[in-house]
Parts: structure tokens; C-alpha cells; sequence
């Protein structure tokens, strides 16, 4: 949709959402003014990305050096994307790659990373787990004068836990966006089913954002926050669904995860509630899966994702490293948060089920680290 769109569509949700918040007003200060901000940054994240935001200066690569990348677990298609894009720029800049693979464990990850340190790298790249499960080994790094930077490294983007710095799309604002796609499109009548695993900080994080973010709107309803693990989803999300539909009924309506893996299982439950299970929309704040894009496309068992640039994502570590190398800065570059819909999904890498922005990044960082 358009901007023009969007601003027709804000005018007329704020206004039946005041209607609706009508006797409730004192609860939440101002519902046009909430609602409008909704609409307003759902039209902004949805958008197509075809402007650089990113940064426009910075040290010129300094050829023929040598990095490693630490990947959590190579099967994991958000590392695997991530070490694609390492490899794409780090050629771009004249350097060498070696990629060494975690493969899921911490004594593995462990390894990998003494064995980095015997290669006398120049810069180390954490791919996907906590920096802080390796604080031992960023410290001695450091203290070799090798920068480490991470990727998906900590919960916040930015200089943190050792790190030079770490790259990662602001997780409070991928799980508002989710939450107020809800709220815009139900018109301020969603009844939501948040879905988290509190194995990982960063998920509760997001699932009590979204949960917050629903609590906002008076006249939505936060029917249930679940628990459930993402590694377990094909055996519980099935009869987990059957248990909510009964339960809930039709005034469930919305569902907010934080992983699109949870509605890899639900489609065929929802089929057979039939009616009950009709206007289900389904809303995954995290991380565009190939079959997540899928489901999008054809309209069925899914509405969005909140996808991240995997492929930039690796363009920005090597950019960030070669700050770290030269003395300087971090860029102080977070990517801004997309929510993918059947809408947009023609764009910025849709229709290879990726989000790959059409704002010419590449051209951008090649043209900072060529400057003499």
C-alpha cells in the first residue's frame, strides 16, 4: 500500500476507534492519537525500502586481511544467511574468509573459537549466539588486539558484553510492529494468542513487548500468552491449537509469535476447526522463513513476518570490522524494522522469500571502503 493509502486508512481507523474506545477514554489517554502512531509506523515499516539509510562515510578497506566467522549453527538459515553476506562484501573489500561452524553446541562453539584464535585472525565475527557464552574468548581476542563484532551476539544493537559492536534489527521495535500490525488491521478488535519460548531472553523480550503493545489498545483483548518451545513446535502447536480454539472460540483472531516456526504446524488444525478457525490471522515477529514468505503469498495461515536483512546484515559486519581495524567507531547502523505482507511482498526481495531491501547497499559500502 502507499503512503496515500495508509493516511486515508488512519483517518478512518482513528475514528471508529474512538467510537469503540468510547467510555474507556480515561483508561488510555488519547485512542486517536494511539491508533494514528499505529498506522503511521505500520505504513513506514511496510514500505518499500528503496533509499539508504545506512552510513555514507567511513576508512577505506585496508586489502589482504584475514577474518573469521563463528557461526552458532550453520543448519540455522539465519547464521547460514548471514556468512553468505560475510563472504560477498569481505570479497568486495579484498579480504579473506574463514568460516568455522559451531554446530548448535557450547563445546563446539567453544572449539571453534580456540581454533579461530590459532589463526591468528585480524578480526573475529560472532554468528548468532551470545557473546556472553564466549566472554572468556572475547577477551583474550581483544586483548590480542583482534575486534570481534556479532551478529545476533546480545540483545541490543550496539557496543555491548566485548563486542566492537553488535548487528541486529531492534527487537522492542520488531515486536510493536507485529503487535500494532494486529491492532491496525483487526481495527482496534484483535483477540491475540502470544506465542514465546522462554528458553531465549531475547523471545520473552519480545513476547512481553507484544503483550504490552496489545494491553495498549482497550479495546483489543490479550487472551493468552504461551509458552511453548520452538524446538518442539510439530508435536505441541497442533493440539496446543485445537485447546485454544476451543476455548477462545472466533474471538481468537490474531496470533503473534515470536519465530515463524510456530505457524509452520498450524494450518491443518485450522482447516479443520472450520468456521471457528476462519479469521484467524497469524503475525511472526521474527525471522522470514522460506515457508513463512509462502504462506504470506498465497493468503493462507499466515498475514506477516518481520523479516531481517540477512544478506546486509553480513555487508555491516564487515564494514564494522573495518572501522574496528582502522580506529574508528562503530557506524552506530541499526536496520530499520520491515514487516513483510502479502501486500509488499513483491518487493525488496519477496519473491526469493528473502528481504533483501532495494536501497543499493552494496553499491553504498563499496563506495565508502574504495574512498582514498
Amino acid at each position: 500500500m502507499n503512503a496515500m493509502n495508509w493516511k486515508a486508512i488512519g483517518s478512518a481507523l482513528a475514528l471508529s476507534f474512538v467510537g469503540a474506545a468510547q467510555g474507556q477514554a480515561q483508561a488510555q489517554d488519547d485512542p486517536v492519537k494511539f491508533m494514528t502512531q499505529a498506522v503511521e509506523k505500520v505504513a513506514k515499516a511496510t514500505a518499500h525500502k528503496t533509499t539508504w539509510d545506512g552510513p555514507t562515510s567511513g576508512p577505506a578497506a585496508n586489502a589482504k586481511k584475514t577474518v573469521v566467522y563463528l557461526a552458532s549453527d550453520m543448519r540455522n538459515g539465519g547464521a547460514l544467511g548471514v556468512s553468505r553476506g560475510v563472504s560477498e562484501a569481505a570479497r568486495a573489500a579484498g579480504w579473506t574468509v574463514r568460516i568455522l561452524d559451531g554446530q548448535g553446541t557450547v563445546s563446539a562453539r567453544t572449539a571453534a573459537f580456540n581454533q579461530a584464535m590459532a589463526l591468528k585472525p585480524d578480526g573475529i565475527i560472532l554468528g548468532g549466539f551470545d557473546a556472553k557464552e564466549q566472554a572468556s574468548g572475547i577477551k583474550t581476542a581483544t586483548g590480542r588486539n583482534i575486534p570481534v563484532v556479532g551478529w545476533h551476539a546480545a540483545a541490543k544493537a550496539g557496543p555491548v558484553d566485548g563486542l566492537f559492536t553488535n548487528v541486529t534489527t531492534d527487537a522492542n521495535d520488531v515486536a510493536e510492529i507485529t503487535a500494532l500490525y494486529a491492532i491496525v488491521e483487526s481495527k482496534g478488535t484483535a483477540g491475540v494468542v502470544v506465542f514465546t519460548d522462554s528458553a531465549y531472553s531475547v523471545a520473552i523480550a519480545k513476547s512481553n513487548a507484544m503483550a504490552q503493545v496489545i494491553r495498549q489498545c482497550k479495546t483489543c483483548k490479550l487472551l493468552a500468552i504461551e509458552d511453548t518451545p520452538l524446538a518442539d513446535t510439530s508435536n505441541r502447536i497442533p493440539q496446543l491449537t485445537t485447546s485454544l480454539l476451543q476455548r477462545h472460540g472466533a474471538g481468537w483472531n490474531y496470533s503473534l509469535g515470536i519465530n515463524d516456526l510456530y505457524f509452520d504446524f498450524m494450518g491443518p488444525t485450522i482447516m479443520a476447526a472450520g468456521a471457528t478457525g476462519k479469521g484467524l490471522q497469524n503475525l511472526s515477529g521474527g525471522d522470514g522463513s522460506e515457508s513463512a514468505y509462502q504462506r504470506i503469498r498465497s493468503g493462507k495461515f499466515q498475514a506477516g513476518t518481520v523479516p531481517e536483512p540477512l544478506n546486509l546484515h553480513g555487508w555491516q559486519l564487515v564494514d564494522e570490522l573495518n572501522r574496528a581495524m582502522a580506529g574508528e567507531k562503530p557506524s552506530g547502523y541499526s536496520t530499520p524494522v520491515h514487516l513483510v505482507t502479502k501486500q509488499n511482498i513483491a518487493f525488496d526481495g519477496g519473491p526469493n522469500n528473502a528481504f533483501e531491501p532495494d536501497n543499493g547497499y552494496r553499491a553504498q559500502y563499496q563506495r565508502i571502503w574504495a574512498k582514498k
